[in-house]
């Protein structure tokens, strides 16, 4: 478990577990994010809690040398606070240290967000067959998703 002070207080980033699927898939819901195959997944998310309570989360699912960056969140009162933004710089250090070598993400509303941490928009012809099987390229996702990429070696942008 990791703290970081973040405007109005104090979160703590820790790795999720089984105890913690209704409040992810909570937060989830409450932002519009899709839950399907979060379940499989728990315990490749992160959770930023404050005061005890998960205020946000993100998850990975690896499919060989791959990963697929899925279900960031953070609740509406924490979000412009840095929440996120730790959440996403985590996963990433931990992405590496697995051994993933690339990571894919879908979005339909942070095609913006996300080039700050090294992805670019790619063309979903060129997602590896692994990736395509997941729940997120299977439906819980619309075609109409961009599809994002960024190589594990690539450092993300400057703030």
């Amino acid at each position: 478990m990791s703290t970081v002070a973040k405007g109005a207080g104090a979160i703590e980033l820790r790795r999720a577990n089984a105890d913690d699927l209704p409040a992810v898939e909570a937060l989830l819901s409450a932002g519009g994010l899709p839950t399907e195959g979060v379940a499989s997944y728990i315990e490749d998310f992160i959770v930023a809690e404050s005061d005890g309570q998960p205020v946000g989360a993100i998850g990975i699912e690896t499919y060989g040398k791959y990963g697929l960056l899925r279900s960031a969140v953070v609740a509406k009162e924490w979000q412009g606070k840095g929440v996120g933004r730790s959440l996403v710089e985590r996963l990433l250090e931990e992405t590496s240290s697995r051994g993933i070598s690339s990571v894919y993400l879908l979005t339909t509303t942070a095609e913006d967000y996300f080039p700050s941490f090294g992805f670019s928009r790619v063309d979903r012809s060129t997602v590896p067959d692994e990736l395509m099987e997941s729940a997120e390229f299977h439906g819980a996702c619309p075609a109409s998703a961009t599809v994002m990429h960024r190589s594990a070696r690539v450092a993300p942008r400057p703030r």
